[in-house]
């Protein structure tokens, strides 16, 4: 049977102007899914990297138990699986988490390391009940109040931008520009810890002493 050419013609061109509706919709469904998509995403990173950093911590008090002290920090700017990576250097009191001295994870979620800033009253020498940290973390770096003080030890993760961290390369990321994530990479004692905001996305834990002297004495190391 013979086609009508007219026929065929405007049939022809009906459906791909239909495709083309249907390709317009998807976009727009794509990219209104895109940015929630993202959120999620961030929101299992940063799910994931507390995970972490409790069992971080679950490793600094037993490392305390073990060695009367905590581990120091390893040198932030060695890369993966080159000599002393990951090894705690007591020549630091600012770096990164130890993770091959602690058997702990090397990177977040974010596959960048942890920033670790110890009192050197904590790693130097077996502490006492009487040892008091030098750390404090406060809810701003200009005009905030303490959360903690005399802490120990404090560790961080980046966050989704990684402003302040290293990578397994070694590698210094930017500094923040923003105050509060620019004091949790600066050498002071001073850290920030609040909600996350457009310019704040970092996550803070940090040792308490009276946990940690409890555990102590609960495990006969102290006093």
């Amino acid at each position: 049977m013979t086609r009508n050419p007219l026929i065929y013609s405007r049939n022809t061109g009906f459906s791909l102007l239909e495709m083309a509706i249907v390709l317009a919709i998807v976009g727009f469904l794509l990219a209104g899914l895109i940015p929630s998509l993202s959120a999620q995403v961030d929101q299992q990173h940063r799910n994931d990297t507390i995970k972490q950093m409790n069992e971080i911590k679950d490793a600094l008090y037993g490392y305390a138990i073990v060695n009367g002290r905590l581990p120091c920090p390893a040198k932030g700017s060695i890369a993966t699986n080159t000599a002393n990576a990951g090894i705690s250097d007591c020549t630091l009191t600012m770096g990164v988490i130890p993770w091959a001295t602690l058997g702990t994870s090397e990177t977040d979620a974010w596959n960048r390391r942890f920033t670790y800033s110890a009192s050197s009253s904590f790693i130097t020498t077996n502490f006492t009940l009487a040892s008091n940290g030098n750390l404090t973390v406060k809810t701003a770096a200009t005009g905030g109040t303490n959360i903690a003080t005399n802490i120990p030890a404090v560790f961080i993760s980046h966050g989704t931008n990684g402003f302040g961290a290293y990578t397994p390369a070694g590698i210094a990321l930017t500094t923040s520009t923003s105050p509060d994530e620019a004091d949790n990479s600066d050498p002071d004692s001073i850290f920030v810890s609040h909600d996350f905001t457009p310019t704040f996305d970092d996550l803070v834990m940090w040792i308490s002493p009276n946990i940690l002297f409890n555990r102590m004495v609960t495990a006969g190391k102290l006093p």
